[in-house]
């Protein structure tokens, strides 16, 4: 399989990570956190049943995203990784009808047209 396809796998198992770790964390009521009760938090969290779900998601993209760094150099890969912020901002815009100002979507334009140079030069 060609490097950059192990890439964008990566990428859009890590965007569908977050949007489901989002997701079960949207109305859970996090108290104060200190000291004594952040590993019984961190586990009340972790095993919410979309936020484990995005766990999982990230665990697989992280599968792919090693299989394409051994096939390519990291400087030209880890850029590639910026395509997220922008399925991120879409995705948060379509999914959970955040609102999305000009300036930033002016911003995921520049991200895309810096990707592409980036994917130009592999």
């Amino acid at each position: 399989m060609k490097a950059i396809y192990l890439i964008f796998i990566s990428i859009g198992l890590a965007v569908a990570g977050q949007l489901f770790m989002k997701a079960g964390m949207s109305n859970y009521q996090m108290g104060e956190i200190n000291l004594q009760n952040s590993i019984p938090q961190f586990l009340k969290m972790m095993f919410r049943p979309l936020v484990f779900t995005g766990f999982v998601f990230f665990l697989i993209s992280s599968f792919f995203w090693l299989l394409a760094l051994s096939k390519v150099p990291l400087s030209f890969a880890y850029p590639m990784v910026s395509i997220s912020y922008v399925l991120i901002l879409f995705f948060s815009w379509l999914i959970f009808k955040e609102q999305i100002g000009s300036i930033r979507w002016l911003g995921a334009a520049v991200i895309i047209f810096g990707v592409y140079l980036i994917s130009r030069s592999g």
